[in-house]
């Protein structure tokens, strides 16, 4: 079984003018940051905020009357089963979609506003998917697969044609890779079009499924754990998928937490566009491994948005922390009336905003007429924070960070 690039093509016919065109825009900050050049194609603009849109609907338009009649099930940690939902619906096509627990509630919450039957079941993709085929074969169902199908990797290998349709020439392109089907249908087009173009999978280090196969171990035990690129949080690459993208890919980069979260908050600050983990991963790659891409036109794909807008939250707020834009400052003082107002007045002069002040007088490693003070600060940079910090130190109020 094989995938070409008239398979894909074909597979543009089926979709053209039941998705989004989306953009792919050349961003000049991101290139500065890296020291790429930097080009960023913008899946999250389709409808439902993800490219799964893509090899799903490729797959429905497919089906025969019968089995458009049984409908369709799957197994997904989200974007999958929003863009299976959404299209089965518009067509009139009965689905079931099995989550895993722990799966964001956005997406649960979106898919069952498309229509689905949503089953939670198992602590991961692999358990969800093993319920979902037992569904399958008592339901009569056809079995709809995220990323291990010759028609879905067809679909989404449209992203990269229309990225070398937009920038022809360009020369590295890092995919995610969670079962393996995005880099299958974009590295069959890549390597078709260039031979030279550079294929990079992307990984989370806590599941390196496609690197632990390609040295022979098919499955990875001992890993998992709680990432927040949890689209591609996958114990075992597709078999098929990997036949296909194995022989196209050239590298494959294993990514830590840190690059995942630094990559979601430069797209939001940077791009003003919302990705989630998953979505984030090929500029986490950047940042990780610099040298490996500097200088090269490389085309990131934003491969979706549908992060909790918590988990959003709680990543921009870390960035501040990693960059000390927002730090706690720790003062012992003598207990005294006008000792807070003081401190206060010193980190106002200087241009710091508090954020919050926590007061301990219990602390067994402060004198019993003394005081400590936990006060957040937010402040421009990293220099300014220090400066704030040596004003302090100038009127008798050393502070440490905690």
């Amino acid at each position: 079984m094989t995938l070409s690039i008239d398979d894909i093509r074909a597979a543009a016919g089926r979709l053209a003018g039941h998705i989004e065109r989306t953009p792919c825009r050349h961003s000049r900050t991101l290139s500065e940051i890296t020291g790429a050049e930097v080009w960023v194609k913008f899946e999250n603009l389709q409808f439902t905020a993800a490219y799964k849109e893509r090899g799903a609907l490729n797959t429905l338009l497919q089906l025969s009357d019968n089995e458009r009649g049984r409908g369709v099930i799957a197994a997904s940690a989200g974007n999958h089963s929003q863009g299976l939902a959404y299209h089965a619906a518009r067509l009139g096509i009965p689905v079931t979609i099995v989550m895993p627990r722990g799966t964001p509630f956005v997406k649960v919450q979106q898919t069952r506003a498309h229509g689905a039957e949503v089953v939670i079941e198992g602590d991961n993709y692999d358990e969800a998917s093993d319920v979902a085929l037992k569904l399958c074969k008592a339901r009569d169902l056809s079995f709809v697969h995220p990323f291990n199908d010759l028609q879905v990797m067809a679909g989404q290998g449209t992203v990269a044609l229309e990225m070398f349709e937009d920038v022809p020439d360009l020369e590295v392109l890092p995919i995610p890779i969670g079962g393996g089907g995005l880099i299958a249908g974009c590295a069959t087009v890549a390597k078709s079009l260039n031979a030279k173009v550079r294929i990079v999978g992307v990984e989370p280090a806590m599941y390196p499924s496609f690197t632990a196969k390609m040295r022979g171990v098919n499955g990875v035990t001992g890993t998992g754990g709680a990432t927040i690129a949890e689209g591609i949080a996958v114990k075992q690459v597709g078999e098929l998928s990997y036949a296909i993208a194995r022989p196209l890919i050239d590298d494959v980069l294993l990514i830590e937490e840190p690059h995942f979260e630094r990559a979601v908050a430069l797209y939001c600050n940077v791009e003003k566009t919302v990705v989630e983990g998953a979505g984030a991963a090929s500029l986490a790659a950047l940042l990780a491994y610099p040298d490996q891409f500097r200088g090269k036109k490389v085309g990131l794909i934003v491969t979706g948005g549908n992060i909790d807008t918590r988990l959003l939250a709680s990543v921009l707020t870390r960035e501040l922390v990693r960059e000390q834009r927002l730090v706690s400052l720790r003062i012992i003082g003598d207990d005294r009336p006008g000792l807070l107002a003081t401190v206060s007045t010193v980190i106002g002069q200087m241009g710091g905003n508090i954020v919050e002040v926590a007061h301990n007088r219990l602390a067994l490693d402060v004198p019993a007429k003394g005081a400590e003070f936990d006060i957040m600060i937010e402040t421009r940079d990293a220099q300014h924070t220090q400066e704030i910090m040596d004003a302090l130190r100038d009127r008798g109020y050393p502070p440490r960070a905690v």
